[in-house]
């Protein structure tokens, strides 16, 4: 689990149709893995809101691929 202010070391404020691209990492002790989660948002009052993130293969790119 991550926890923490921003996301890598950002917060940005998203206008309506626009996005924020980023790329981060984690360690895996297999050649592959699954991420699954949620980003906690505020809307411009303040209000607190979850936007669901998708499952996700994480695969090394050193390793035969395998399905998750």
């Amino acid at each position: 689990m991550v926890k923490g202010s921003g996301v890598v070391g950002e917060q940005p404020i998203l206008e309506p149709g626009t996005s924020f691209k980023y790329t981060s990492g984690t360690p895996l002790k297999t050649p592959s893995g699954v991420m699954v989660g949620f980003y906690e948002m505020a809307d411009d009052k303040g209000a607190a809101f979850d936007v669901k993130v998708p499952a996700f293969s994480l695969d090394s790119p050193h390793q035969p691929r395998q399905l998750n």
